[in-house]
């Protein structure tokens, strides 16, 4: 008898579903659809111990729905691909366990708002590259050859902290500059690359300014710095825990307030520039 149960079993359990050991159904609402529009889908999906939104995705894909459209490599939290957002918050799907969504909670998958969409959960990120193409690069020191440059230990750990970013692109989604305002986005950068001007800016071997270039008043001018409002939006869903408005915009936002607001650096300047 107990043969037949489990045969039974079997055979009312869909090809590729795990086994009911320790799972649970988890109510799933998916965003399907494409640029032209689109809406949300319900699943029923069964959940195993240890498991992370992107493990159902995958196995709705194997399930119910082969052709749900989602970006992933790694499953590690390093890539970068998997970002969208779960119950309206961007986050990675790899990076989100199961275990933090009571059982009967309704799970919402949708696309990162602040993109295009190409399908179901894929976006169009490419207005990211096209900003990270705008910011001039490092400047290195004419006088130094490679493997001459030195730096402070402090320094060196200052600029590391802002090359953990693995370009998931949480942060621009959740910008609302950038996530409310279209017209916005063909003047301000964003705070992925505002991050990477305020790592150049306060690099002690760059050599921008010798080369005529004031990454301060590029910041300002051509990155749209002063569209930000430091919410701290960007920094609570980074998934590096990079402090983004703390150690980047914040001090970069002070440094140019003080070369065009601060009577004495104005003067200092115009004095500098004389002598020159």
């Amino acid at each position: 008898m107990s043969g037949q149960q489990t045969e039974q079993t079997k055979q009312a359990r869909p090809a590729g579903q795990p086994g009911s050991s320790g799972g649970y159904p988890a109510h799933f609402r998916v965003w399907r659809g494409d640029a032209d529009g689109g809406g949300l889908e319900d699943f029923t999906v069964e959940v195993n111990e240890g498991e992370v939104v992107l493990d159902i995705i995958h196995r709705l894909q194997a399930t119910q729905a082969p052709d749900l459209a989602v970006r992933w490599n790694c499953k590690a939290g390093k890539c970068g691909s998997c970002s969208a957002e779960i119950n309206g918050q961007p986050r990675l799907l790899c990076m989100t366990r199961m275990s933090v969504f009571d059982r009967t909670e309704t799970i919402t998958v949708t696309p990162m708002r602040a993109f295009p969409v190409v399908r179901d959960l894929v976006t169009d990120v490419s207005f990211n590259y096209t900003k990270a193409r705008e910011v001039p690069s490092f400047v290195p020191p004419a006088e130094l050859a490679p493997g001459e440059y030195r730096m402070q230990q402090e320094d060196v750990n200052r600029s590391q902290e802002f090359r953990k970013c693995i370009e998931c692109f949480l942060c621009q989604d959740t910008c609302h500059v950038v996530r409310d305002h279209e017209e916005n986005k063909a003047a301000f950068a964003g705070p992925r690359f505002l991050i990477r001007i305020a790592e150049l800016d306060m690099h002690p071997l760059d050599a921008a300014p010798q080369s005529g270039l004031d990454r301060q008043t590029t910041a300002q001018d051509e990155h749209g710095l002063g569209y930000c409002n430091i919410t701290k939006c960007c920094t609570e869903v980074c998934p590096e825990n990079i402090k983004i408005t703390d150690n980047a915009l914040i001090p970069l936002k002070e440094r140019v307030a003080d070369r065009k607001y601060d009577p004495l650096v104005w003067l200092g300047n115009k004095i500098r520039r004389r002598t020159e």
